[in-house]
């Protein structure tokens, strides 16, 4: 089964993304600020937040747009993700991350009118493991193309290398 991978990746982070932003609706109020140990608290803390932008709180207010956008990019991640090899192993799960976490957040979007966040890291802004996914399968995308242009790169060399008529030289003495 081609989706084996997709949606066993993809299901699992939007279960544990809206198990998690449960447990911190139903636990803290909202702006709440929880940290375990208080040596912690410049450093991280659990914030129960929301936002009506994208990821890490940018473009507010464009909340409709990016519940448009998150169907769009689901329905063409089911589209292409049974014609990726299934060798291309970064790509498929740079996919499922981000189809998971966007689906995670577009949850939120219909149910909520907003998204839930709460890890706050630093002064870096609140998230959630839906963004925490669609990042690291951005970055898993970004990684598989570099490594896919590569090996072609590669190929090509080698196979340039040795074009028909050309000989190899039989010695190291004997190249130009």
């Amino acid at each position: 089964m081609r989706y084996r991978l997709l949606v066993f990746i993809a299901g699992g982070v939007i279960l544990l993304d809206q198990i998690s932003k449960a447990l911190i609706r139903q636990h803290l109020a909202l702006y709440e600020v929880w940290v375990p140990w208080p040596w912690l608290a410049p450093y991280a803390r659990i914030v129960h937040w929301y936002n009506t932008g994208v990821a890490f709180g940018l473009l507010q207010e464009r909340g409709k747009l990016f519940a448009v956008l998150a169907v769009l990019v689901a329905l063409a991640i089911l589209y292409y993700f049974p014609r990726i090899p299934t060798s291309e192993k970064w790509l498929r799960l740079a996919l499922s991350l981000q189809l998971g976490g966007a689906i995670g957040n577009l949850i939120d979007r219909l149910t909520l009118g907003h998204v839930t966040d709460f890890i706050s890291v630093g002064t870096f802004p609140v998230f959630n493991l839906a963004d925490a996914s669609i990042t690291i399968g951005t970055g898993l995308l970004i990684l598989s193309v570099w490594l896919q242009e590569r090996r072609e790169r590669s190929a090509n060399a080698l196979s340039n290398s040795n074009l028909p008529g050309e000989s190899l030289p039989s010695s190291p003495n004997d190249q130009p």
